[in-house]
């Protein structure tokens, strides 16, 4: 069972979240291109590979799936599709000679936030290909690239799609801005769901810290700020790194190399447990952030 509608596999994946940051089977890291031999899935996509689209006026799973045709619709994501859309044109030149090149020539025009290694044809036809990055036997990301279409010569990327971050190997998304997060179960929690990152440099932030809970939900965002390097008015209260539990604090049961995330039902903080104490992250201001 593939993609049928916003989400992916449903509870019947649910089992196998633990283990979504092992070794992606038939994912390569090495070579000289991005397609590795692989193996192949015990229930391929049987779809068209080409499905009208229609631009994603947000980024909801409805939204995604029908901005990226085929590709939303091969992916098998445990919680959420993450990414997808169609390319635009390019010109004579920028396309490739062979679906290979095609793929080649989709990291290199849309430069996504995806392994560039360990892609595998999935399905061909006399015009397009299906290529999947896999983890665990599921597709986590996949490229329909396609042969002279109108304003695309030659081979290229015609629609992609992705599911979340967490469901990639730890060892793609330890070497990006991810800092995932488990549950108490030890499954890596979706950054739709949880997401840290450090402040962007660009603004002076990178000594800051964001915290984002509930994305895929209404989002609420909170920072850590121990040098002050954020600006007058972007925290709702100060950063406190000696604070106490409240009375009515539930621990989430997230986790992250020694750090422990708490809330309780006043939403202008949330603490975070470590070793050391309690620190209270204060939420941040609506309407503040780095340009």
């Amino acid at each position: 069972m593939r993609v049928s509608g916003a989400y992916g596999r449903g509870a019947a994946a649910a089992a196998a979240a633990v283990a979504l940051a092992a070794t992606a089977s038939g994912c390569g890291g090495g070579g000289s291109g991005p397609v590795v031999d692989g193996t192949a899935p015990p229930v391929p996509y049987a779809g068209p590979l080409h499905i009208a689209t229609r631009e994603a006026t947000g980024d909801d799973p409805a939204a995604l799936l029908a901005a990226s045709g085929a590709a939303g619709r091969a992916l098998e994501c445990t919680s959420r599709i993450y990414a997808g859309g169609s390319s635009g044109a390019w010109s004579e030149g920028d396309g490739g000679s062979t679906p290979e090149e095609g793929l080649t020539a989709y990291f290199d025009m849309e430069e996504p936030d995806v392994p560039r290694t360990g892609y595998r044809v999935e399905r061909r036809d006399a015009d397009r290909v299906l290529f999947s990055y896999d983890v665990g036997l599921r597709t986590k990301v996949a490229v329909v690239v396609a042969k002279d279409q109108p304003g695309r010569p030659g081979w290229g990327p015609e629609t992609s799609a992705s599911c979340d971050p967490a469901e990639l190997p730890a060892s793609f998304t330890d070497r990006g801005p991810y800092q995932i997060w488990t549950d108490g179960h030890g499954a890596r929690v979706p950054v739709t769901t949880l997401n840290t990152t450090e402040g962007p440099a660009h603004c002076g932030w990178q000594q800051a810290r964001f915290l984002e809970l509930g994305a895929a939900t209404g989002s609420r965002e909170y920072a850590r700020d121990p040098h002050g390097v954020l600006p007058p008015g972007s925290l709702a209260a100060p950063y406190d790194p000696d604070a106490a539990l409240p009375a009515d604090a539930r621990d989430t049961g997230y986790h992250r190399k020694g750090e422990e995330l708490w809330t309780t039902p006043d939403t202008s903080r949330v603490y975070v447990r470590t070793s050391h104490g309690v620190e209270a992250w204060p939420a941040v201001t609506p309407g503040h952030g780095c340009a």
